[in-house]
């Protein structure tokens, strides 16, 4: 076809008839070299002459808008994948997007329409801080979670809402020193756990951008990833843009000290694929002038520039920024917050809460009277990532709607008193700074887990905090912020307790009257915590004259477990369980409401309440699904998506992402955990009957059907969530115990019957098979189970499948990758080089890496030459059969190497290594790095 003219008063660029590529490249090609580079900061520079506008990256719409004002506040991530319910979450997303182009409308240099939101990273582990963000443990159910709220945020048009940004790629689990660690990621768990999680929202267009992590992956800045070209730009249908996270482009040549200057830095990140750095907030000066600069020093190439230009260029163009007219334009704010949005957020919110038990307590039975207790009975807190909640429905207020309710916070009542008198607060609603008196004044402590406490003054019920000049005050409505400077660590000293603030570390100190803090431990004013009135005596009292009594305790969302702060263990806060145990004491009629981003370890009350509910920080909302469930209007939607366990000692170390071998998450992990992945209860009894798989035997590229009849046996009508499990029976490689492979939510009436079924592509049983860096079907039996949870599994059926059988490892086909090792002890991963490519360093002597099976011929390999790196050189032992007693078949001296990126060839004769043997590569010494091992005949 004929492309339309072109003239200056309707440049092709403006043209909607035409192709996104097409419009992009006129676009492209009218820039000046000047103007693309100021494409490249989060706030793009206006190009006035064309007509461009500004244009910012990065609105966050985690689980609303959120930063702008009041707006719409759903229940968290997690929240939402707990309801099992993908065209749930996509509404959500849908009106999230509705609300983003309603803000933006207002004022669009402030609201961009490039969000950052969803959160893709598996939840590996629940003590991460930033739990709450993402949806699961299970890489397939995040995948089809992140795809349908990112559909939902794009809109249902070619021209898109808003284009969402998928976070944060990869290997992001810890917030404990995030931005210099290393995420190990060995092949299997690169490709079956890790990159799975990403791959279907980009894949299926949902998702048009990624943003990278702030930590290192096999020692590599995840900002500097090949993986950002070998693989999320092959998957996607269209340009992709890639957008730094907030300040880390800086760390490339600080913190992480990966090249010696930005330009360097900036320069291999533009390489890498990075398109949109986030520095220097709106200042972009520095950033384009380190780019620059690498221009100038030929590190990089106008082409280079033109290839971010581009994938920028690509998400405007689509957004429709240069259209006449798009189907958005008639959005406005009467969306924020609507009637429609508000029964939206409450179903979101009932279908998230999970029951996790019940002896039949629940639902309750028209109680008269109902003790709501615990600090988050009549709170409702926002997370970093939440919008501004416009109203609160908390969990008293919902119930206090429908019954009669007696309210106990059950906070402990205390006065802190220093040797020169009473710690006393203004009475000024708006508060002042701390003083000291003879006067006793009093305040209310707050136990949020992991030694975090906040006080609340009595004299006007705002909380103490820390200012940034030293001066407590009691100015703050709770904890707050980026930097929460409301929360204290309680430390013993001889003669009583001394208080630390923990965003500063420093300590509370009485000067000339005045409360304030200092650097200096020694100088801290000893304290004594005076009981005035115990929470938990008050909480029993309200109980007791109750018929039951609801205790609603948890996190709050910005202390002890959030961005930035790992937890240290799982258990409730002391305080939280020591208030349950006496309500329990005072009434045995007694349900715990747990509100938390991440799971706990509640033992105790699993042992001892009759009724155990869990939800995440379920929105403005929550109070009105919560009595909702409670009193029996609708069941509990929720099912679990993390295994609930036992203790932190059932968890591997926080900083090991190695899935398989630690035995992690409820693929692998053999233990009895609390609550399985996939648990939760209903007020009715579901019976499962007649599994069916259909073909029983398949070819490798064929589908298997599972169906099975779910019938409600119990006298309410009720939700199920049936699952759909597969194990592969045998296999070369470990296998996981169990794998998700699809799931349906059905609501039946009492004694009704449904025959459910999913479809699993062989092809999704594939693994990575490491000896020929591809995935593969094995030959081999698998079983199919069905049930409640993975841990409640109702019926099991065994179907074949003709797939592979993996040969022995074939060295005379080329260099062996030390990285796509069996097994392995005492070693980590890291870089081989600036820019791609795995070695495998050892932590210390006696560190081995194994191949398994490998093919060194009838007469055996001759030699083999290993890649090796080392600053003070070492030894490398090559063992037959067993990395201890096995017979050596060489041994390599490995010299000192100018750095760890020179890697140099050494080899050695091999003695009696013939036929299929296991290799061993055994490091005598510490510090010496491998990255490939080739064989001559």
């Amino acid at each position: 076809m004929n492309e339309p003219a072109r003239h200056d008063q309707d440049p092709a660029f403006r043209n909607p008839a035409l192709s996104p590529a097409e419009r992009v490249d006129d676009l492209l090609g009218r820039l000046t070299l000047d103007e693309k580079i100021g494409l490249l900061h989060q706030y793009q520079a206006p190009v006035e002459r064309l007509g461009l506008r500004g244009f910012r990256t990065g609105t966050e719409a985690l689980h609303g808008l959120a930063w702008h004002g009041p707006a719409t506040v759903f229940p968290q991530a997690v929240g939402l994948a707990s309801t099992w319910n993908p065209d749930l979450v996509r509404q959500v997303g849908e009106a999230t997007g509705d609300e983003v182009m309603a803000f933006h409308h207002k004022d669009p240099q402030s609201v961009g329409r490039n969000v950052w939101a969803p959160v893709v990273n598996p939840l590996r582990d629940p003590r991460w801080g930033r739990n709450e963000e993402g949806y699961s443990e299970d890489p397939w159910l995040t995948g089809v979670m992140g795809t349908a709220y990112a559909r939902g945020l794009r809109g249902g048009h070619a021209v898109l809402k808003t284009a969402p940004t998928l976070k944060h790629f990869l290997g992001y689990n810890n917030e404990t020193d995030r931005c210099v660690t290393s995420s190990g990621l060995p092949p299997r768990v690169l490709h079956e756990y890790e990159l799975k999680a990403f791959r279907p929202a980009v894949e299926s267009g949902a998702a048009v951008a990624v943003m990278p992590s702030y930590n290192l992956v096999n020692g590599r800045p995840a900002h500097l990833s090949p993986l950002i070209g070998s693989h999320l730009r092959t998957w996607a249908p269209d340009d992709v843009l890639v957008v730094s996270d907030a300040y880390a482009p800086g760390n490339l040549a600080g913190l992480q000290g990966y090249h010696k200057d930005l330009p360097e830095a900036y320069a291999h990140a533009i390489k890498a694929g990075l398109d949109s750095f986030t520095q220097d907030d709106a200042d972009a000066a520095a950033t384009l002038g380190h780019v620059r600069a690498a221009l100038d020093r030929g590190l990089l190439t106008e082409a280079d520039v033109d290839a971010a230009a581009r994938h920028t260029l690509s998400i405007r163009v689509r957004l429709g920024e240069f259209d006449p007219a798009t189907p958005y334009d008639d959005i406005t704010h009467d969306v924020v917050n609507s009637p429609e949005h508000r029964r939206l957020a409450r179903e979101a919110a009932r279908q998230s809460i999970t029951l996790l038990k019940n002896d039949g307590l629940l639902p309750l039975a028209n109680p008269r009277t109902v003790a709501v207790i615990g600090p988050l009975a009549d709170a409702l807190f926002e997370d970093w990532y939440s919008g501004t909640l416009p109203y609160q429905v908390t969990a008293l207020a919902g119930l206090a709607e429908r019954c009669e309710t007696v309210y106990c916070e059950g906070a402990d009542r205390v006065a802190l008193r220093t040797e020169g008198g009473y710690v006393g607060a203004s009475a000024d609603p708006d508060g002042g700074p701390l003083h000291v008196g003879s006067e006793r004044s009093c305040f209310d402590v707050f136990d949020w887990g992991g030694g975090a406490f906040a006080f609340r003054s009595c004299a006007n019920g705002r909380h103490v905090s820390a200012g940034e000049d030293g001066v407590l005050s009691n100015d703050q409505p709770g904890p707050n912020g980026w930097e929460v400077r409301q929360t204290f660590r309680i430390e013993e000293r001889p003669r009583g307790v001394v208080l630390r603030n923990i965003s500063s570390g420093r300590y509370v100190t009485v000067a000339d009257g005045v409360v304030r803090t200092t650097d200096d431990p020694d100088a801290a004013s000893v304290l004594s915590l005076e009981p005035v009135e115990s929470g938990a005596a008050r909480a029993a009292e309200a109980a007791a004259r109750a018929d039951v009594a609801i205790v609603v305790l948890g996190d709050h969302p910005l202390v002890n477990g959030r961005e930035t702060e790992d937890r240290a263990t799982l258990a409730l806060p002391e305080r939280q369980e020591a208030l349950l145990k006496a309500v329990h004491a005072a009434n045995p009629a007694t349900v715990l409401v747990i509100s938390s981003g991440y799971p706990f370890a509640v033992t105790w009350a699993q042992e001892h309440l009759p009724a155990i509910v869990w939800s995440a920080h379920g929105g403005q909302e929550y109070g009105h699904a919560l009595a909702g469930v409670l009193l029996g209007d609708d069941g509990p939607g929720g099912r679990l998506t993390q295994t609930w366990y036992r203790s932190a000692a059932d968890l591997p170390d926080l900083f090991d992402y190695d899935i398989i071998a630690s035995d992690a998450t409820y693929l692998y992990y053999r233990g009895r955990p609390l609550y399985p992945f996939g648990h939760g209860l209903s007020y009715t009894r579901f019976a499962y009957s007649d599994l069916e798989l259909s073909p029983a035997d398949l070819a490798a590229g064929g589908t298997l059907t599972a169906r099975v009849t779910v019938t409600n046996a119990g006298e309410r009508e009720g939700e199920e969530v049936v699952q759909f499990y597969t194990h592969q029976r045998r296999s070369r490689v470990k296998q996981p115990l169990r794998q998700l492979r699809g799931f349906v939510k059905v609501r039946l009436a009492p004694g009704e019957s449904r025959t459910v079924s999913v479809d699993v592509p062989v092809a999704e049983l594939a693994f990575w098979d490491v000896t020929r860096g591809r995935f593969v079907v094995e030959e081999a039996t698998h079983k199919v189970q069905v049930g409640a949870s993975s841990g409640d599994i109702r019926l099991c059926a065994s179907f074949r499948v003709r797939g592979e059988r993996i040969p022995p490892r074939d060295l005379t086909s080329g260099p062996l990758d030390a990285a796509d090792h069996d097994e392995y002890d005492g070693v980590v991963l890291c870089d081989a080089a600036l820019d791609s490519g795995d070695a495998v360093r050892s932590t210390g002597p006696g560190a081995w890496i194994a191949f398994k099976d490998c093919d060194l011929g009838d007469q055996g390999s001759s030699a083999c030459v290993l890649a090796v790196s080392s600053d003070e050189g070492g030894v490398v032992t090559l063992r037959l059969d067993d990395p201890l007693i096995g017979e050596v078949a060489g041994a390599v001296s490995v010299p000192p190497t100018a750095t760890r990126h020179d890697f140099v060839e050494v080899s050695t004769p091999l003695a009696g290594a013939a036929g299929v043997r296991d290799l061993y590569v055994v490091y005598e010494s510490e510090g010496v790095a491998v990255s490939a091992l080739g064989f001559c005949p």
